[in-house]
């Protein structure tokens, strides 16, 4: 993509061409979470009362995620990061992470969640890099 080219937000989304959707991360990333969390699979079940969706959806969008390498998982059964899947879910954890701090940074608060969900997505891997210097380079006393 041009550096000077201008795109909608639907024109970078289709320019990026990527495989994954948000809605891929959001499921990925709270499946690492509950692993981390319950040492060890997940459910189905667990996954769609975090995620406030129905079994049914979670167990297809974990499908989608299967066809992409990224869980296994049997219908309703336990599910399962595979290497990438675990690599992927736990940068999707630092950068949820990161942006949480740094905007509770910049707004002198103790919760952005609800802003980190709304831009996460968003949010490139050099940008992610950069923001993690910038943090890196503040005084302790200033870091939350």
């Amino acid at each position: 993509m041009e550096s000077s080219a201008f795109y909608t937000m639907k024109g970078y989304e289709l320019a990026a061409n990527t495989q994954i959707t948000t809605a891929m991360e959001d499921y990925l990333e709270m499946i690492c979470r509950l692993e981390k969390e319950e040492a060890g699979p997940v459910r189905i079940r667990a996954l769609s009362q975090k995620l406030h969706v129905k079994p049914s959806s979670a167990s297809k969008m974990v499908s989608n995620l299967q066809e992409k390498g990224l869980v296994t998982s049997k219908k309703y059964g336990e599910i399962h990061l595979t290497d990438s899947g675990r690599t992927f879910g736990r940068y999707l954890l630092y950068r949820h992470e990161l942006l949480h701090r740094f905007l509770c940074f910049l707004n002198q608060s103790q919760n952005e969640l609800e802003q980190v969900e709304k831009i996460e997505h968003f949010v490139d891997e050099k940008t992610v890099r950069s923001i993690q210097a910038f943090l890196d380079s503040l005084p302790q006393e200033s870091k939350m």
